[in-house]
């Protein structure tokens, strides 16, 4: 392939991904745009028991978990799009909160949730994370420089901010259905295991500096440091 054509391939693969993070957002809040009310979390009822159903969805969760850890941006854009596709909503409501105040409050975490993810991309290299940067530099016949362990903005105090952010969008809902409830378990379970698996490499590639700055920062939640 040449470097022109591989360039152009990895756009079209940015462009698949960033499409279906943009649904997942609609996905996991269960919007409705305009009149269309489009294929979501809870929504359309699903015909198939509560066990076939259950069954699927942790199928489709697993499948996303296994290829996510081991392949590339486009195939794990096609796994998401196949658990939207795929997906068997699962009546019954663990909470739903009817307090205006408190609605309004986990609407806005759901969205921060997913604000943070994104943000968290640029500050570790948005490009570069997707496969945009490496294509660029193949096209143009540069290096990559060596990486370096940075500590921008939530990095400072937390050491897995884009997986903190996946965590508030599952878990922030005002009403959080057993389907619902279901996602967000199967995705918190496969985060907590790819954590552990991102801090291994990540102390192989950067050795006592990384576990340094991994004991000085929380790893989901913040741990603020003294200035000293």
């Amino acid at each position: 392939m040449s470097r022109a054509l591989s360039l152009l391939f990895a756009i079209f693969c940015y462009a698949i991904f960033f499409a279906t993070f943009l649904y997942l957002v609609v996905f996991v809040g269960d919007f409705t745009v305009g009149s269309i009310a489009p294929k979501t979390v809870d929504n359309p009822e699903s015909t198939l028991t509560v066990g076939a159903a259950a069954v699927i969805d942790v199928a489709l969760i697993a499948l996303f978990g296994l290829q996510h850890s081991v392949m590339a941006v486009l195939l794990a854009s096609l796994a998401l799009i196949v658990l939207f596709r795929f997906w068997q909503p699962i009546d019954g409501v663990v909470w739903s909160v009817r307090n205006p105040l408190l609605h309004d409050l986990l609407m806005l975490l759901f969205l921060a949730g997913f604000g943070i993810v994104l943000v968290s991309t640029f500050l570790i290299n948005h490009f570069e994370l997707f496969g945009l940067q490496q294509a660029w530099f193949h096209a143009r016949g540069r290096e990559a420089t060596a990486p370096e362990l940075r500590q921008p903005l939530f990095y400072k105090w937390v050491a897995h901010p884009l997986y903190a952010g996946f965590f508030l969008a599952f878990w922030a809902t005002p009403e959080m259905t057993a389907g619902h409830l279901l996602l967000a378990a199967g995705m918190s379970l496969y985060m907590l295991i790819a954590i552990r698996y991102e801090e291994r490499d990540l102390t192989v590639l950067f050795g006592k500096s990384y576990t340094d700055y991994r004991a000085s920062v929380g790893g989901l939640l913040p741990r603020f440091r003294s200035r000293a």
